[in-house]
């Protein structure tokens, strides 16, 4: 498989898993967690900008978590990896020219998601589905920049 054939892959997990047509919706932090192959439950309180909406969109900290963990220094005393800081300014460079923010001023999740009178409406969910699926896509690749392996993606059944 090619790396852009895994990230293609990884998108497309990332996808199945926050749209919930194919298996059970994933909130978006979530999802990007078992995309990457991570333990989800901290990943938890990134729904919904940190359950209240006033928070940063959790799919954009989410990618900056899982850059934290894939590339970080296992060693909480050690200091901020040369891979990680390379792959988190780019990161942070991509999703800011990349992300359609639909209008909103921040990435605030209840600025990003306001303009939806219905917050579980088909628009929003189509709205957050390609959020989730640009920041799989930006984490990827910034994993890739730095030498780091992508992990596999298989969609789970349910």
């Amino acid at each position: 498989m090619t790396d852009r054939e895994k990230v293609a892959a990884l998108v497309e997990k990332a996808r199945v898993l926050y749209q919930g047509k194919v298996v059970g919706h994933r909130s978006c932090g979530i999802a990007l967690a078992e995309t990457f192959g991570r333990p989800t439950p901290a990943y938890q309180a990134l729904r919904a900008g940190g359950i209240t909406g006033e928070g940063t969109c959790g799919s954009v900290l989410a990618g900056q978590l899982l850059l934290g963990e894939l590339l970080g220094d296992p060693d909480p005393r050690g200091q901020v990896t040369d891979a990680l800081r390379e792959a988190m300014v780019w990161y942070q460079a991509e999703i800011a020219r990349r992300l359609n923010r639909g209008g909103s001023p921040t990435l605030v999740c209840g600025d990003l998601t306001g303009r939806f009178p219905v917050f579980h409406s088909a628009e929003r969910l189509d709205f957050c589905t390609d959020i989730v699926t640009l920041v799989a896509e930006v984490v990827a690749q910034a994993l890739l920049r730095v030498g780091a392996a992508l992990p596999d993606a298989p969609i789970p059944e349910r």
